[in-house]
């Protein structure tokens, strides 16, 4: 009776194949490396034909999020809320904000809205996959759909919060108009906005797992450069030309500039919004989806590895 005494044998190349390399061999049998990234068109294709798991684990990972809380849902509106209160008390009444802006309620109400939107979508982006290897690791999937999720998760609880928000915009006594349907538009260019950037913190945040500790600091100051609280333009007046331009094309002082004048066109003290908000609004929104979508698919075989 014979014996193998090299187990590496059984997988050498035998007949026809022997003498082949292993490149060869790959070439021959069409073998792909595991885990390979596809080319970017297939890659968009893959993702598009996932689209229906990713609304269901955005609404199923939204349902759960309060579910060990006795208010549940509720939370979605009141964290809000909550802030606004907050806020309010600090910079509307101590520092005096609300003398200088007419309606500063509502005004103050769409700031913290939508750019709790925006500081929510990256902070979960960055989180995305550095929290989800488990799923990463046992089933294949474009990983993108993770941060893309995340950011839908964001978008439904705004929506929720929308309903809210009108109500307040309604009760300041601010008469609905035509230009209400422009937060529709606002919404969409914010929306693929912040899934570029969650795309770009997805990637950046699994790789470097400190940088989920150092993005409250990060957008908190984000926020206070942003006016959330207070009109940039009314005090920015005497400062540098070029700080100011940077102040101008601030995106998230855009997106909130373009949902504040949609909802109540004096936003302000203002008579018009400039022209160019929509031009910058609509550049921020199609470069950060691009390049975070580029970004992103170039470590696509990376995740979840080592």
């Amino acid at each position: 009776m014979s014996t193998l005494s090299d187990p590496l044998s059984l997988s050498a190349p035998r007949g026809s194949d022997a003498g082949l390399t292993p490149q060869q061999l790959v070439a021959k049998y069409g073998l792909t490396v595991s885990g390979r990234r596809p080319g970017l068109a297939q890659y968009i294709k893959d993702l598009w034909a996932r689209r229906h798991f990713i609304v269901s684990f955005a609404t199923a990972r939204l349902v759960a999020q309060y579910s060990t809380a006795k208010l549940g849902q509720v939370w979605q509106v009141v964290t809000p809320l909550l802030n606004c209160v907050v806020y309010f008390l600090v910079f509307g009444l101590i520092l005096a904000g609300s003398k200088s802006i007419d309606n500063y309620v509502p005004w103050l109400c769409i700031g913290v809205f939508i750019f709790q939107f925006i500081q929510s979508a990256v902070q979960s982006g960055t989180r995305s996959i550095s929290d989800n290897l488990g799923l990463i690791r046992a089933l294949h999937f474009p990983r993108a759909c993770l941060p893309i999720a995340f950011t839908i998760i964001q978008l439904q609880q705004l929506l929720i919060s929308m309903i809210v928000l009108v109500a307040i915009v309604l009760i300041s006594g601010i008469v609905p108009g035509l230009t209400w349907l422009l937060v529709i538009p606002a919404i969409a260019l914010l929306c693929l906005f912040n899934t570029g950037i969650a795309l770009v913190m997805a990637r950046v945040g699994a790789k470097t797992s400190d940088m989920a500790q150092l993005m409250p600091f990060i957008l908190r100051t984000w926020m206070y450069l942003s006016g959330v609280f207070y009109s940039i333009e009314n005090n920015i007046k005497s400062w540098p030309k070029w700080i100011q331009v940077l102040a101008d094309v601030n995106p998230a002082a855009v997106y909130m500039d373009l949902i504040r004048f949609a909802f109540d066109p004096s936003a302000g003290n203002r008579a018009s919004l400039p022209p160019h908000v929509w031009a910058v609004a609509i550049g921020w929104a199609l470069v950060a989806f691009v390049i975070g979508f580029v970004f992103f698919w170039k470590a696509e075989e990376e995740y979840g590895r080592g």
